[in-house]
């Protein structure tokens, strides 16, 4: 592997990670070096780091507040 490639992975702790877990991508790297932009979208939905994922969480947040806040104003109107 190249040693650009090897930087551009040990510059972040994620990519490590990504590609401790998904070693396939050693190969992929080896053969096409200028696959760094397929691997950091792919580790990025790996780790659900994408907008998309992103909204859903912060959504998903939104309606559990507003759940618990339901169920805190009935719990009041029962007392």
């Amino acid at each position: 592997m190249r040693k650009e490639i090897q930087e551009y992975i040990q510059s972040s702790p994620d990519l490590i990670k990504f590609m401790r877990e998904q070693p396939q991508w050693y190969r992929k790297l080896a053969r096409n070096p200028n696959d760094t932009k397929a691997l950091n979208v792919a580790m990025m939905n790996h780790y659900q780091k994408t907008i998309p994922h992103k909204v859903a969480q912060f959504s998903n947040s939104i309606q559990m507040a507003s759940m618990m806040l339901g169920m805190f104003q009935s719990m009041k109107q029962q007392d």
